[in-house]
């Protein structure tokens, strides 16, 4: 699949018996070649310099096949939504207990070794439920930030919505326009308070210049500290809910 402006081509590798998607776009700042495994562990995804053809980046990733399967070997299993499951919320562990002889809501209660999500309902319905669930936390949690850095950083935005980014944890558009991914609800607080500072910030400095991380750094005093939590446990919050 070629890209509008060809900067960007997508092939599929057998690596294994498992074919995997070979992303190449070329990035105007890039000096080499490089890849890495996509947060979701199904993709690799390779950058590539203006004056490199984006073939040859497929063909890197050929060259590198054994590289890809170590990592592929190594990536965190899939953790399904299921009764009985620890999973993260707001940076605690909570274990999600199914009670399926009541009708209604879908709500978490407890805290430290006690804390648990409780769903209702029927047991084919329990991983959609959760699933609906946390990405209405995760609105409520990013709506409330965003409007607060909103009127600290004196912009406004036109529209926010929770999806399941894969490459991108938040996103602005040039329309005003603010998307998340919804699992920053798994993360700690801080987190997910300085994802929507950056992109808040972003309605100002559609850019990463020094201005726009002045700006951040101004409104939010966790940038530090949440930019490492990401690249360290980032990763990880793919494997919650996903499937094979």
């Amino acid at each position: 699949m070629e890209g509008a402006a060809d900067n960007e081509l997508e092939r599929q590798l057998d690596i294994g018996g498992e074919l995997v998607a070979v992303r190449v776009r070329r990035h105007p700042r890039a000096r080499r070649i490089l890849m890495r495994l996509e947060r979701t562990g199904r993709a690799v995804r390779v950058t590539v310099p203006d004056w490199v053809s984006l073939q040859s980046g497929v063909d890197f990733a050929s060259w590198k096949r054994e590289w890809i399967a170590e990592h592929l070997e190594n990536r965190p299993r899939p953790v399904p939504f299921a009764h009985g499951v620890r999973i993260p919320l707001r940076g605690q562990m909570h274990m999600i207990f199914h009670l399926p002889g009541r009708r209604g809501v879908v709500w978490a209660e407890g805290k430290d070794e006690t804390a648990r999500i409780c769903v209702t309902g029927a047991q084919e319905h329990l991983p959609r439920r959760v699933l609906d669930w946390l990405k209405t936390e995760a609105g409520k949690d990013l709506s409330a930030a965003c409007r607060r850095y909103a009127a600290r950083m004196g912009q406004s935005f036109a529209r926010l919505s929770v999806r399941d980014q894969k490459s991108r944890w938040g996103s602005c558009s040039a329309r005003g326009n603010l998307a998340f991914s919804w699992r920053l609800i798994l993360a700690p607080p801080e987190v997910l308070d300085y994802l929507a500072a950056h992109e808040v910030a972003h309605l100002a400095e559609l850019n990463h210049s020094a201005r726009f991380w002045k700006l951040v750094r101004a409104h939010c005093p966790h940038v530090d500290m949440a930019e490492e939590w990401l690249s360290e446990h980032g990763p990880g919050l793919h494997v919650w809910g996903a499937r094979e």
